[in-house]
């Protein structure tokens, strides 16, 4: 009770506050253009350069940077937030260590406890739960736009708020969510088991010739069922295979840095599978015969390589992950399972052809997956159970980086036109760390210098788009935001980490991979 009278104030404050907030910034909520459109920065800068006496072209980044801060206090604002958020995911293991103690201290206690709960339920320790969430990696980017949309609602009222997350394309965290699910489902991932035998059995279907069929052929296919549902394949398939067997946590970080940088470069053999690709292929004009000449030949070169060379390093653990599998085979119940038809299966691969064909309408894919899982229970006896949590986290995640996206085009738009061709690339795959890479080369299909039809020199502006992009799959294996089916392998794979994945071990893990894919797409003409 006294408790509740401690915090009755400030929930008292907030209720009374929030209404004074948004009457507050309405009345300029209709005069408000929010976020500033990126050619309006050009204006200023313009004006800026004759109030200085130069050439436009002559303002430095951190001018033309503080001409834009300068437009919007939200702008720095924002900023400041996406790089809190990220901050955070690289702090989220502490939290997740602080929740495990706080819960270990609350079972110890509550035994001595004599309460009756509802239903009979075991009392839940809040605090622990609460930095259980924050450090859920795939929780934090959502949580971080509540600080942001009070901001927004604070200097531009609610009105312009609800307007911008209105504005907001959330039609790929709808599709990851549900490819995510049907994806994982049982019949699915036995097709998947069986297709990827016939690549195995070239080795005899050893547990290394399993490794090198999910990390080769698996981000190959990303270019034809997407690269969402390729990584959830090979998650599922890598913890059922490896992960399971608990091999040494280096390999198990080079297998998931391995696996989330092929998967990045596996989707450019067509131009509708890869996020970053699709952002900018209608614009520029990018078929599949461009796409595969340029970006998928080099792609399949650079996962083989990669993947040869680690499978060299680690050569040795195969042998003992080997031994675990045999020794887990000859204690197996061998009580049979009724097989899964192959009418089930067949109608759960025409739901993932359906979302995929279907995939930037979002009411016919949800409307599909409603009708897959109707599908499920009236076939239950051949289904695992489905858990949507994993996949919810997932697309609250990218809805939250799409959220946090839209306000950082202001800095990144200048970064990428201030950079040379082979700057532009590193630059590309240095932001994408940082960045969704689907926001990065969005960001450059909305600069006429990138465009050929607007562009004056069209040879650079096609050297420029090809630069921008190849960096942009090149650097989405490095961090858990990279590449938006990333945080799917992540929720998948988490479990079998202790305290979770790291994101600094990620990165170095997927470091080696990233400068192979550098060679191939960069240096190699």
């Amino acid at each position: 009770m006294n408790c509740f009278r401690t915090l009755l104030i400030p929930i008292l404050f907030f209720i009374l506050a929030v209404p004074v907030l948004i009457a507050g910034g309405s009345a300029n909520a209709q005069k408000s253009d929010f976020p500033v459109d990126l050619s309006h920065y050009k204006t200023l800068e313009a004006d800026y350069a004759e109030d200085q006496g130069v050439d436009t072209n002559a303002l430095s980044l951190w001018e033309r940077l503080k001409v834009r801060m300068g437009v919007d206090p939200i702008n720095l604002i924002a900023t400041l937030l996406f790089f809190g958020a990220i901050v955070h995911t690289f702090a989220a293991g502490y939290f997740m260590k602080l929740s495990h103690q706080l819960e270990a201290e609350h079972k110890s206690n509550v035994s001595d406890q004599d309460y009756s709960y509802v239903d009979g339920k075991e009392p839940v320790n809040f605090k622990a739960k609460l930095f259980h969430f924050l450090g859920e990696v795939e929780a934090i980017f959502g949580i971080w736009v509540l600080p942001l949309l009070i901001a927004i609602t604070c200097f531009h009222g609610w009105d312009v708020a609800t307007g911008y997350i209105d504005s907001r394309n959330f039609t790929e965290p709808l599709f990851v969510v549900v490819i995510m699910a049907i994806a994982a489902s049982r019949p699915v991932i036995i097709f998947s088991e069986k297709a990827l035998s016939f690549f195995a059995q070239i080795g005899k279907g050893s547990v290394a010739a399993w490794w090198l069929s999910i990390l080769i052929v698996a981000p190959l296919l990303g270019s034809f069922i997407t690269e969402p549902a390729a990584m959830t394949i090979a998650a599922l398939l890598l913890g059922q295979q490896f992960y399971q067997h608990n091999p040494s946590t280096v390999f198990k970080y080079a297998t998931l840095g391995l696996l989330f940088v092929n998967i990045s470069v596996g989707g450019t053999l067509t131009h509708f599978a890869a996020p970053p690709v699709l952002m900018v292929a209608s614009k520029w004009e990018w078929d599949v015969p461009f796409m595969f000449t340029n970006f998928g030949w080099r792609a399949t070169l650079g996962i083989i390589i990669a993947t040869a060379l680690y499978f060299f390093i680690f050569r040795k653990e195969f042998t003992e992950i080997q031994t675990q599998s045999d020794l887990q085979s000859a204690d197996a119940d061998v009580r049979s399972v009724e097989s899964t038809p192959v009418w089930v299966i067949i109608i759960h691969l025409l739901f993932v052809v359906w979302t995929v064909f279907t995939l930037h309408h979002p009411a016919l894919f949800i409307g599909g997956f409603l009708t897959f899982i109707a599908f499920t229970i009236a076939t239950n006896h051949y289904q695992n159970t489905m858990s949507l949590k994993g996949p919810l986290l997932v697309g609250f995640f990218l809805a939250g980086l799409v959220t946090h996206g839209g306000l950082q085009g202001w800095w990144i738009e200048p970064v990428l036109t201030m950079l040379s061709e082979q700057m532009l690339f590193f630059g590309s795959t240095l932001l994408t760390a940082f960045n969704d890479n689907a926001a990065i080369t969005f960001l450059a299909s909305q600069v006429p210098a990138f465009d050929q039809n607007y562009a004056e020199d069209v040879a650079l502006a096609k050297t420029l788009q090809y630069a921008v992009v190849a960096g942009a799959v090149t650097g989405g294996g490095l961090t858990v935001i990279a590449n938006a089916p990333n945080p799917a392998g992540q929720s998948l794979l988490n479990r079998f980490f202790k305290d979770g994945i790291a994101p600094l071990n990620l990165f170095l893990s997927a470091l080696i991979p990233t400068l192979i894919m550098v060679v191939v797409f960069i240096v190699i003409p």
